[in-house]
């Protein structure tokens, strides 16, 4: 049996062509990544805790930019549930080490890299932001999200979804029948 693109499973499904929910988040991304585990000294349960000093903060900074927009309301009811499609594109600062010296010390340098290829590791902000969004209540569990439509690291001014500051721009769409 020969199959068309009309009849493959996956065309099935798009994507509306509105998001749901835009969110632009300010402060510095944070990765959600290893746990330290340590024996509580009078319990003697053990207790994990997150590496990075900077995961709480940012999760923070998500969570209230969330619900200052849940607060306002509309026509979307919340937690979304169903299959979800996300962007999540992550503003970071440019390191001092890209600019150059002296009188010139706004301009990049040409060996300046286009956009961040170092650390903090892509997978682990959308997870750390991911779960910042599920504890919100913008959606029912980060399970829904069926697809990152956009999922990407910037620097300050050099894409159009860029942030003038650190931070990032989530849109959450639905994945509807066709």
């Amino acid at each position: 049996m020969t199959t068309t693109p009309e009849t493959e499973p996956w065309t099935r499904w798009a994507i509306t062509s509105t998001a749901l929910f835009t969110l632009h988040v300010y402060g510095r991304p944070a990765p959600q990544g290893s746990k330290k585990a340590f024996a509580h000294s009078v319990t003697g349960k053990v207790i994990t805790q997150e590496m990075s000093k900077y995961v709480r903060p940012w999760r923070q900074d998500v969570h209230h930019a969330a619900a200052a927009v849940l607060a306002r309301g509309g026509c979307t009811p919340f937690p979304l549930d169903g299959p979800l499609v996300v962007d999540m594109v992550f503003t970071l600062p440019r390191p001092k080490s890209h600019y150059r010296t002296g009188r010139n010390a706004h301009l990049l340098k040409d060996t300046a890299p286009p956009r961040p290829a170092g650390a903090p590791d892509l997978s682990k902000l959308a997870r750390s932001t991911e779960d910042a969004l599920t504890s919100a209540g913008v959606w029912r569990d980060d399970a829904r999200v069926v697809e990152y439509r956009r999922l990407a690291k910037v620097y300050v001014g050099s894409d159009p979804d860029a942030l003038s500051a650190p931070g990032a721009v989530i849109r959450v769409y639905r994945l509807g029948a066709a």
